[in-house]
């Protein structure tokens, strides 16, 4: 499942409108095919570890990080039924699908075939990657993840709103990672006029990675490649999975104050800025209020900055 795992990664952000799902199939102790969904959705993770195993996918496992789905689509067969019929002989579950088109129903139909099906095998990871998906059959949006680079004393920029650089190198490079794990990049139009952010990956190997790119703010004046977000509310008609905010402080702000964030990054240096600009007002009233709500990760230390990571508790 580790493998199936690590599998799923490499497609996250790009796999939209679908998850992306890893799949290893098994046989004898050997890896007979692997696969993961690829852009755009297809084909799924099963269709490419099937195809890549053959006949030798017969009497196999197969390991899979997403319920194998239960619906037929003019894109292709359901996975459930492509497993049936290349002959597994038992299928290892991470997560459930609660996509009401299969939600329970592909683990039963693998069943009712005389497959042994397992579920649950490393779930909270599995939903871990595939946070994009389950916050858009959750809640109707996509999943929002907020970066912020920040100093010791919490500033986010000097207090004439300059912020390059806060962090090192090797933090950018890890910006650049959840750039390529992202399907949209969202900046305020204040950042937009001030920086003019190319907002592209620039990591080897994965320049090709291109997110789409949008401002939430006044529209006037925007390349056509730059998607244009009047408010926070049209955000939610977005059709992308993962969104990635990178700035600015108002846009930051105003995504915690109405509760949208989803993630929270903070690539934090070892320094004091001293009267330096912060996010301000998110609509705290009460410090009561603020406790409970964020579940932190275990800390990464990239040279002289920590990588800090927290989940929305939902």
């Amino acid at each position: 499942m580790g493998a199936a795992l690590a599998l799923a990664s490499r497609g996250v952000g790009t796999t939209t409108p679908n998850p992306s799902v890893g799949c290893v199939i098994v046989q004898a102790g050997r890896v007979a095919g692997r696969g993961h969904t690829r852009n755009g959705g297809r084909p799924h993770a099963e269709a490419e570890a099937l195809a890549q195993a053959g006949d030798a996918a017969r009497g196999s496992t197969a390991y899979v990080t997403l319920e194998p789905c239960a619906h037929r689509s003019a894109r292709g067969a359901a996975c459930a039924d492509s497993l049936i019929a290349a002959g597994i002989a038992r299928v290892v579950v991470a997560a459930p699908d609660p996509d009401p088109r299969t939600n329970g129903q592909g683990i039963e139909r693998l069943r009712a075939a005389g497959i042994a099906v397992t579920s649950g095998v490393r779930a909270a990871e599995a939903e871990a990657g595939l946070a994009g998906f389950l916050t858009r059959l959750a809640l109707g949006r996509p999943h929002i993840t907020l970066k912020l680079a920040v100093s010791l004393d919490g500033a986010i920029a000097l207090h004439d709103g300059r912020s390059r650089w806060i962090t090192g190198a090797r933090a950018r490079a890890a910006a650049h990672l959840l750039r390529a794990r992202s399907d949209l990049i969202l900046v305020g139009r204040g950042t937009w006029d001030a920086d003019a952010p190319s907002l592209d990956v620039r990591l080897p190997g994965l320049e090709a990675r291109r997110p789409r790119i949008g401002v939430v703010g006044r529209g006037e004046g925007l390349p056509t490649h730059v998607r244009h977000f009047a408010d926070l509310a049209a955000l939610a008609a977005d059709p992308a999975l993962h969104v990635l905010v990178e700035g600015g402080m108002g846009l930051a702000a105003s995504l915690l104050a109405v509760d949208l964030v989803d993630s929270l990054v903070l690539h934090r240096a070892p320094i004091i800025i001293g009267h330096g600009r912060t996010l301000g007002d998110i609509g705290l009233d009460d410090l009561a209020d603020a406790h409970g709500r964020w579940a932190a990760a275990p800390v990464i230390a990239l040279g002289p900055d920590r990588i800090e990571r927290f989940t929305r508790i939902r």
